[in-house]
């Protein structure tokens, strides 16, 4: 997947905002003002962090070269994924798991404003 497929993928899910909090080049994705994926936009490869579950995380790191412990982040909760060689199917399911994660996180409150727009 390339970085714009990738962008309007999270874009087409509820509720999502974008923006550039850290820099010019980290393209941030969040749900209810928490971040579910990071973007860089300068990588020379299609590269995101997402979060995951940290059984899963055990799982995919064993199982793909491309998924690793996210650089600057917790690498229990935050895996980096190189797309390259990665299945499209396993890429959307990697960003859907991550914005569940972060959107089950939320308030009651917060995930029915979200529901309900």
């Amino acid at each position: 997947m390339e970085i714009e497929e990738i962008r309007e993928y999270c874009l087409s899910k509820k509720a999502v905002t974008e923006g550039f909090p850290f820099d010019n080049e980290t393209l941030v994705f969040k749900i209810g003002g928490k971040i579910f994926l990071f973007l860089p936009l300068e990588s020379t490869q299609p590269t995101f962090s997402v979060k995951t579950d940290p059984v899963w995380s055990e799982e995919l790191r064993e199982k793909y070269f491309q998924i690793a412990g996210a650089f600057h982040l917790n690498k229990t909760h935050w895996n980096s994924v190189l797309c390259e060689g990665l299945k499209k199917e396993l890429i959307l399911k990697l960003i859907d798991h991550s914005y569940d994660l972060v959107f089950n996180s939320l308030t009651k409150k917060s995930r029915e404003e979200i529901l309900n727009t």
